[in-house]
């Protein structure tokens, strides 16, 4: 597969950024339809994800998996930690650092709010999309994939 590095026509990039507009449009009004009320706010679902997916991290792992600052992180962590979502427990090779991992109640938590949602968006897909919908549906998000992996 070749990938293209120069937009090479005042056109293209004008396709390009009405692309980019409809995508970011999308994903965002997605995104907001997806969430729901109950369960904690985004950026702590983003980081139990992380957790969930990736076992035990630092604060400063998690930062920068999130392109946030170490301190915007801090308050998320201590707000998951409050709940009772998270937990700490030492770096078994850096005493300096101490590790977060999800707590039993954080797992069944993420589960339950992630099934609640996937029966939603389950529900949507049966009622509104035939099977080359959802052929497409899969074309498309493997080209979002790759655009959001890109960088």
């Amino acid at each position: 597969m070749q990938k293209k590095q120069v937009i090479e026509s005042e056109d293209e990039r004008s396709s390009a950024t009405r692309l980019a507009f409809q995508l970011r449009d999308i994903l965002g009004r997605g995104a907001r339809r997806v969430r729901i009320e109950a369960g904690p706010p985004l950026s702590q679902l983003t980081v139990l994800g992380h957790l969930q997916r990736r076992g035990a991290l630092s604060t400063n792992d998690l930062a920068a998996a999130e392109r946030v600052r170490p301190q915007s992180m801090t308050a998320t962590v201590k707000a998951l930690e409050k709940d009772g979502l998270i937990g700490r427990r030492p770096h078994p090779t850096d005493g300096r650092q101490m590790l977060l991992e999800m707590t039993p109640k954080g797992t069944k938590t993420l589960e339950d709010i992630f099934a609640m949602r996937e029966d939603w968006l389950t529900t949507l897909i049966i009622r509104h999309l035939d099977d080359r919908d959802r052929h497409d549906l899969e074309r498309g998000l493997a080209l979002i994939n790759r655009i959001i992996e890109s960088e």
